[in-house]
């Protein structure tokens, strides 16, 4: 069993970060989003997160997030499904990602996602698993609400007798984290008949191009050659970072010479970002995340009002900033590249 199962993940493996046009999606370690999103209360930021830190988009918001009073109200935590109920069935999807404490934002990207994953899968159950738990422990603490974390999705699956269990990351990109789920639901792989991986959210040539087109489609209404439109996505030090300069490149190559590609934590930085504006007669700049969720990270290091903000850094430049706090999640065209993902490997699994 547990060679069949390294075979199967072995496969979603190879598909890798760095195909087509340079390098596939990381998973974050971290939202997003994709990278890669996808950040918890008033410190996710700090973590990556998918989108990722020790190597993705979310690892370090986790890390740095805080137990201290909000000051803040991010959203209604009972209107998010947490999806955490038994009676499962014997087809399971399980929905992996870093996770946010911002209710709002978790249940229209996060939550979103899984909706849809649910409607193209009804033969499914579809159940929600975190992987930063600190981020799991804020909501908890904060909201009364108790999200599963990997352990315990694996273990619900298991208990509830599962037989099929597919998972399919919300993860930005093909990297560190992704590769440690596989690790670590392989680690129960002996109580299901199959367990197969759905890939991240940046993995193909294909999934760069459908990318593209949907943030370039979601932010037309502001391209009218005095503005220029940056994405921020989180960075990571591992060379998946990689994934937001090939978005760029394709940005640039296929003609969208005012779309710009930074991140938080690692390079192309907003100084960056900046430079390359300051080429152009821009006279606005809209600022708006490459992250599965909107959390941390976009409300206050893109969009908050300390000096070294992205926000802040455009203003002080002289550019008439609007920040647009939404994360990718939100995108139904970004959705379907997650439903052909998970798609993709049902029809693994059946084989």
């Amino acid at each position: 069993m547990k060679k069949m199962l390294a075979f199967i993940l072995g496969l979603a493996v190879v598909t890798s970060a760095f195909t087509a046009c340079g390098s596939s999606d990381s998973s974050s370690k971290s939202e997003t989003s994709s990278s890669s999103s996808e950040e918890a209360a008033t410190t996710e930021a700090a973590t990556s997160a998918g989108e990722e830190a020790t190597a993705e988009e979310g690892t370090t918001e986790a890390a740095e997030e805080e137990e201290e009073e909000e000051n803040y109200n991010t959203g209604d935590a009972s209107l998010d499904n947490v999806r955490n109920q038994d009676e499962i069935g014997e087809k399971e999807l399980l929905v992996l990602s870093f996770g946010t404490s911002y209710n709002d934002s978790r249940r229209l990207t996060i939550g979103a996602i899984e909706d849809a994953l649910e409607k193209a899968f009804p033969e499914f159950s579809v159940r929600r698993g975190f992987t930063a738990n600190i981020i799991i422990d804020h909501v908890n603490k904060r909201d009364g609400i108790l999200i599963d974390d990997v352990d315990a999705a694996m273990k619900r699956a298991v208990d509830n007798g599962v037989k099929t269990l597919v998972v399919q990351p919300t993860h930005l990109m093909n990297g560190l984290e992704y590769n440690d789920l596989i690790d670590q639901v392989g680690s129960y792989a002996d109580g299901f008949d199959k367990v197969v991986f759905g890939e991240p959210l940046l993995t193909s040539d294909d999934d760069f191009k459908r990318v593209e087109k949907a943030i370039v489609d979601w932010t037309s209404e502001y391209d009218d050659g005095k503005t220029a439109i940056c994405f921020m996505g989180h960075g990571t030090e591992a060379q998946s970072n990689e994934v937001y300069q090939k978005m760029q490149d394709l940005l640039t190559a296929d003609g969208y010479t005012n779309y710009f590609v930074g991140t938080v934590e690692a390079t192309p930085s907003v100084d960056d970002v900046l430079a390359k504006v300051k080429e152009g007669n821009y006279e606005k700049v809209i600022l708006e995340p490459l992250m599965v969720v909107a959390g941390d990270h976009a409300n206050n290091d893109m969009a908050g009002d300390e000096v070294d903000s992205w926000k802040s850094v455009f203003t002080a430049a002289g550019y008439d900033v609007e920040c647009l706090v939404r994360g990718l999640g939100e995108n139904e065209a970004i959705r379907e590249i997650y439903v052909d993902h998970a798609k993709a490997a049902i029809e693994k699994a059946a084989e």
